[in-house]
């Protein structure tokens, strides 16, 4: 079990690690997924054996709320049907946390529930925000878990010039979920977790 991390190094070298992927041109991207409300590529992730993912959908709200509802708080276990817990372990300032929280099975339990122990930083970007996370090796793993492990991954949230009260929310992911598991019921499961991402949340900032 690691101790906890200095944050200031941590969240800038987070913040930089996911500019570097914002700027990763079309053409490497392979398309995963498409749905009404939003389209998921992926490309071979540098971090790990699996994939990085990136998903994309415009959000009709101002970015403040949907960052809200996304980053660690009060929100976000209300909405998210993939997430059980979430308990905020540490705060370094009002934007910098370490927070554990499950998830429940996928795939008719091919996928057992998992758990992260994730570092998490919001802040500016252009316009809108940015709300970034990387897993730590931190805290006692609880029974009947396996512990996955979310490589660099983020949330770039930033309001349409034409639409302002539209956001186009950008994610990307590389989740690490561990345990002996076929590549290509991660695979499926990445995909359709960051789909329903999107409309579970859009149903959220409408109610």
């Amino acid at each position: 079990m690691d101790l906890l991390p200095n944050s200031a190094p941590l969240a800038t070298k987070l913040r930089n690690t996911l500019i570097q992927y914002h700027s990763i041109g079309d053409s490497e991207w392979r398309l995963a997924k498409k749905t009404k409300d939003a389209t998921v590529w992926r490309k071979p992730s540098e971090e790990f054996s699996g994939y990085l993912y990136k998903a994309q959908g415009v959000v009709e709200d101002v970015t403040n709320r949907i960052v809200d509802h996304i980053r660690p708080g009060p929100y976000r276990l209300d909405w998210d049907s993939l997430m059980t817990t979430m308990d905020i372990m540490e705060t370094f300032e009002e934007n910098c946390c370490v927070m554990r929280y499950t998830t429940a099975g996928q795939l008719w339990n091919i996928i057992a529930p998992r758990e992260f122990v994730d570092f998490s930083y919001t802040t500016s970007y252009e316009d809108g925000l940015l709300s970034c996370g990387i897993s730590l090796d931190y805290g006692e793993v609880r029974p009947n878990f396996v512990r996955g492990f979310n490589h660099p991954c983020g949330w770039f949230c930033v309001p349409l010039k034409d639409y302002p009260r539209h956001s186009l929310l950008t994610g990307y992911i590389q989740t690490e979920l561990r345990g002996m598991l076929p590549q290509s019921a991660v695979d499926t499961a990445m995909s359709s977790t960051l789909t329903n991402f999107y409309s579970d949340l859009k149903k959220a900032l409408k109610s």
